[in-house]
């Protein structure tokens, strides 16, 4: 009918506090392909470098007091700080009502993880975390293929996700800002998968170590765990690997999947491949943006106000199985 507008849709307005390389060339451009999503502000403890940002991204609002940040036209904010900054920034953008989707891991410490949850929920805000694996095709296809029992009962799950990095300035390689190395940075990924595989995770025992680079932080760490539900799981993570085969094997009883090409990888399409008993092989190929999938279920659990896919909690409770690894 004539003289009626189009009603628009509601924006999402962001705002974004820490300005690494994560930021700058993942989060950003990924976020600028969703339309029902704006980036109003910028925070960095820099200035010169938020409004370096801001201006690549034609972001408007560039601050380095945190506090004028969250006062700034925001309904949510993605936390890409270092590790150490994870915990004040989150406590202080609940208690201003922004909705959180916090970079893993969430915190230096448990005891802060949960804090961050019980704050959050205090405050009424949704808190996601950034566990971007879980948002995958193929993952999730492999998970219905579980729950389903296709490949009969779970026997063992094994994943890997090893790459090289120096040591160097990055906030990664300073113990009192990360947590710690590669468990904190990689592992933190692999607990997070094995759970939304396998289930809760009632028992962790492995090594954190360093074999290559002597650091003040991890470059390796290897781990088995048993589900609560039945069934075992096997990690290795690390710093030290210039070439590595980066792989997910599922075992059941009567058949396993595989997943190549997709952790630690981005540009490759993942590829997927199952094997079931008096079945023929089976093969898939799958391009996808692990993390544009996860900002479009963030973006509508905020919208929506409801619990996101991955919540704080999940953050907490990887956060307890790795101090516990930490500790063996």
């Amino acid at each position: 009918m004539l003289g009626l507008k189009k009603r628009r849709a509601k924006k999402l307005r962001w705002g974004v506090a820490g300005c690494g390389r994560f930021t700058e060339t993942s989060f950003l451009p990924t976020i600028s392909l969703l339309h029902r999503s704006v980036v109003n502000s910028v925070f960095s403890s820099d200035l010169a470098r938020a409004k370096a940002v801001a201006d690549k991204f034609a972001v408007r609002n560039s601050f380095s007091d945190y506090d004028e940040f969250l006062r700034s036209d925001i309904d949510a904010v993605y936390i890409g700080s270092a590790n150490v900054n994870h915990y004040h920034q989150v406590l202080k953008a609940a208690a201003a009502g922004k909705h959180i989707l916090c970079d893993k891991p969430v915190s230096i410490t448990s005891a802060q993880a949960e804090e961050m949850v019980k704050v959050c929920r205090e405050n009424n805000v949704q808190y996601a975390v950034n566990y971007v694996y879980r948002f995958h095709p193929l993952i999730t296809k492999a998970r219905e293929l579980l729950a389903s029992e296709f490949i009969g009962r779970l026997v063992s799950i094994s994943l890997n996700f090893n790459i090289d990095i120096a040591p160097n300035t990055n906030f990664r390689f300073k113990k009192d800002e990360s947590g710690g190395g590669a468990l904190r940075d990689l592992g933190t990924h692999m607990i997070d998968l094995m759970r939304f595989f396998g289930g809760e995770i009632s028992g962790i025992s492995g090594i954190v170590d360093n074999i290559i680079y002597k650091a003040e932080v991890d470059d390796f760490a290897a781990a088995i765990v048993k589900f609560k539900s039945g069934g075992y799981g096997y990690f290795n993570v690390s710093f030290n690997s210039k070439k590595a085969f980066n792989r997910i094997e599922i075992i059941g009883h009567k058949g396993s999947i595989g997943i190549e090409n997709l952790i630690g990888a981005r540009l490759l399409p993942a590829r997927m491949t199952i094997l079931k008993e008096g079945e023929a092989r089976k093969a898939f190929n799958k391009r996808g943006n692990k993390l544009l999938y996860l900002l479009r279920s963030v973006q509508k659990s905020f919208l929506k106000n409801e619990i996101p896919l991955v919540t704080g909690e999940d953050g907490w409770i990887n956060m307890k199985l790795m101090e516990q690894l930490e500790k063996k």
